[in-house]
């Protein structure tokens, strides 16, 4: 690493070849001349700057579609009715639905479904005031049903994704 210095440096500071003289002093003595320490930034280090730098724009990104809905993957259908709307996320390998209220608030009765072809079903029932599920299922290559309902309003895809 170069920190600009031209060669040793001296008690009073003074860089150069040694017994150079800086203005108005007298040289000093070869044995006072010490070498120029350097820091060097440690290994660990320099592993641990990137993850960290990678680490922030996870951080910092609000309102994603996965921050949204729970959901990883990519939004594939969604279905509105009535009360709400049934979301369905797809991935490389799996598949996630939720339901979302239209208008959040007040507790009532929420479920969603997903069943990949072949599979089992998936539910998540309860009474919420915002979204039920997520739930996921893995359908790598398979096509995939859901259904959502908000009180005595349901929805339901059929197979999609195939």
């Amino acid at each position: 690493m170069f920190d600009g210095t031209v060669g040793p440096v001296s008690r009073d500071g003074a860089t150069g070849p040694a017994g150079a003289v800086r203005r108005g002093m007298a040289a000093e003595p070869a044995s006072a001349v010490k070498p120029v320490r350097r820091r060097r930034l440690p290994l660990v280090g320099l592993l641990v700057l990137p993850l960290l730098g990678g680490l922030v724009p996870l951080l910092a990104v609000p309102g994603t579609a996965q921050a949204a809905s729970g959901c990883s993957g990519r939004p594939a259908k969604t279905v509105e009715f009535s009360t709400g709307e049934l979301r369905v996320y797809k991935s490389r390998a799996h598949a996630c639905a939720v339901t979302v209220a239209k208008k959040p608030g007040k507790r009532r009765t929420m479920s969603v479904t997903l069943q990949a072809r072949g599979g089992r079903v998936v539910s998540d029932k309860g009474s919420y005031t915002k979204m039920a599920g997520p739930v996921t299922v893995n359908a790598l290559n398979r096509c995939v049903r859901a259904t959502g309902a908000i009180g005595k309003k349901s929805v339901s895809t059929g197979w999609i994704l195939c």
